[in-house]
């Protein structure tokens, strides 16, 4: 048994002003974290006790799925980093430390580099494949701006696995695996975990599953189609393309004069057009060769889709000055005349009667056809989707909801493989790069993602199989022989039974220890007071109900069993 009188544990009955969710509120309050910086956060032992079975049901789950666990350093030489190019492209957001021997090294934000390095030094042949490997490590990210106390921090904990296939249906198996492993894992802790298509991002590959909690304090919007279950991250999400009802012709291109309209908005009020009328057209730097993208004006590009489209190629704005070089003053630029790459999105595809920039200070051209105005390299999905648009799969309307992220698989393919020169030895002895796969779980985010999503407004509701403790066992009467014998003898009988009981032994008020109980929010609170004895029992409620049963001492421990089951 815990108890509370031995235990480093202080609840609160207000947050702290920089708690801007419920659960950072939540963990805060029950004394489960504290502040020690920005982004950085200590686990106090109620904490630390719930992060424990997390860990501990995330290894059982991936031993389960034939994956061995290593344990790699934190501090990592440079030399890994600059192999794969993300010493230069990981920017900023990577935390970097020289020696006392002017080295640089890395506090490590993720894992690929030394996993590969491994693999390198240790897979030769095909025989040794499959392998699949993981870790439970501490990473370190400079994030801009820490916030939602464990959702973003300068420090997290993750778990990290990589496989190592010797072809892509291997690498497929590899994945399907990891996936499964993934939906039994967040099922078993408690949460509602939907995976999602996503992009990549700055770990690479072609192809990628988040695991997303909903939550209206989430950082992503998830376009989610509640008809067939497709769902997407919205910088991946697709769309049914419906094209602009602007499809026949009305005449030869026309310069106006639009003086001081810059931006769309702005352009489609002046002219009284619709704003789908309007073709927005932005130029980019694509792997540094500039392209212009052209999407209709009521809606935004896709940036992670021009990526995609260019294998995951760097994309970034051209600045104004490249952009007046290239086609003319920024926010009077479009695609006639030009002879840069033209890229639209395809609702784009045919449409005539449209309004574009012509190129010239405070000048717009109407009546344009793409087709027959301009040189469309090719027409693909660039825009962002949004709520309302028709899902891929089955055409019904799309839904946005706000989501975290809690894990992720990636399929990696010879990205790292191939950089670090990471090969082994087919049948033939031919050497072939190893084919990759990457997945995470945010260890410490899925803690506080638990109780962002299973709180009320009395405090935590913790899944039983995570709870810090299973039973909370109240002593209302400290001070009366009988009650104190009574309670101890049902909480050394409930770990008999294997139940974790945290026992409140504080010389308190019965309300104050009824708050906390909630605040705390384990799954099942007991109250042994002497008013309850002499009724026949112990009082015995579930943390989700309000109503307590008067439980005879003889059947408690069974009846507390039977309530957990």
């Amino acid at each position: 048994m815990i108890r509370w009188s031995q235990t480093l544990l202080n609840t609160l009955r207000e947050a702290p002003q920089d708690a801007e969710i419920v659960s950072h509120k939540l963990m805060i309050r029950a004394g489960m974290m504290r502040k020690l910086g920005g982004g950085l956060y200590t686990y106090l032992p109620l904490g630390m006790r719930a992060l424990r079975k997390i860990e501990a049901i995330v290894r059982e789950e991936m031993d389960r799925a034939g994956a061995q666990e290593t344990l790699f350093p934190i501090l990592q030489p440079a030399e890994l980093w600059k192999q794969t190019g993300r010493w230069e492209s990981m920017g900023p957001g990577m935390f970097r430390v020289r020696d006392r021997k002017e080295a640089w090294y890395v506090l490590a934000p993720t894992a690929e580099e030394a996993f590969t390095a491994l693999a390198k030094s240790e897979i030769s042949s095909y025989r040794q494949l499959p392998r699949t490997i993981y870790q439970m490590q501490d990473k370190f990210r400079d994030e801009i701006r820490p916030r939602f106390g464990l959702i973003r921090g300068k420090e997290f904990i993750m778990k990290d696995a990589y496989s190592f296939d010797a072809d892509d249906a291997g690498a497929d198996k590899s994945y399907r695996a990891m996936y499964e492993a993934y939906v039994r894992i967040f099922r078993r802790v408690g949460l509602a975990a939907k995976p999602v298509e996503a992009d990549t991002g700055d770990i690479g590959g072609n192809f990628s599953h988040e695991f997303m909690v909903f939550a209206a304090s989430g950082e992503d919007g998830i376009l989610d189609c509640p008809a067939c279950g497709y769902a997407a991250n919205q910088e991946r999400a697709e769309r049914q393309t419906a094209p602009v009802p602007y499809r026949a012709e009305a005449g030869a291109a026309e310069p106006v004069a639009t003086p001081g309209q810059h931006t769309c908005e702005e352009v489609a009020r002046f002219l009284g057009r619709p704003l789908d009328q309007i073709v927005k057209s932005l130029v980019l730097l694509v792997g540094g060769k500039p392209v212009m993208a052209l999407v209709p004006g009521d809606r935004e590009l896709s940036e992670t889709k021009l990526r995609r489209l260019f294998g995951g190629a760097k994309v970034e704005e051209a600045d104004p000055e490249t952009v007046a070089r290239l086609a003319g003053p920024v926010g009077s630029i479009g695609p006639v005349g030009l002879d840069l790459p033209l890229y639209a999105d395809r609702a784009l595809e045919g449409a005539a009667d449209m309004v574009v920039g012509a190129n010239k200070e405070s000048f717009h051209l109407i009546h344009v056809s793409l087709a027959r105005d301009a040189k469309v390299t090719a027409y693909e999905d660039l825009a962002t989707v949004r709520a309302g648009d028709l899902c891929p799969k089955c055409g019904k309307p799309l839904e946005i909801r706000r989501g975290t992220e809690v894990g992720q698989c990636f399929k990696l393919g010879t990205k790292y493989s191939a950089a670090m020169g990471a090969t082994y030895l087919d049948e033939q002895g031919t050497a072939k790069p190893l084919v990759m796969g990457c997945y995470g779980i945010g260890v410490s985010r899925t803690l506080q993602a638990i109780v962002e999503q299973s709180n009320d407004e009395h405090g935590i509701i913790w899944p039983a199989a995570v709870a810090p403790c299973q039973v909370a066992l109240l002593i209302l009467d400290t001070d009366v022989p009988e009650v104190v014998a009574q309670a101890e003898a049902l909480g050394a009988e409930l770990e008999r039974l294997g139940i974790d009981v945290f026992v409140d032994d504080r010389a308190e008020r019965p309300g104050v220890k009824f708050k906390d109980a909630d605040l705390i929010g384990l799954p099942i609170r007991v109250v042994a007071g002497a008013k309850g004895l002499a009724k026949g029992g112990f009082e015995i409620r579930r943390r989700t109900e309000r109503d307590s049963a008067i439980v005879p001492p003889a059947e408690a421990a069974q009846a507390i069993a039977g309530m957990l089951n």
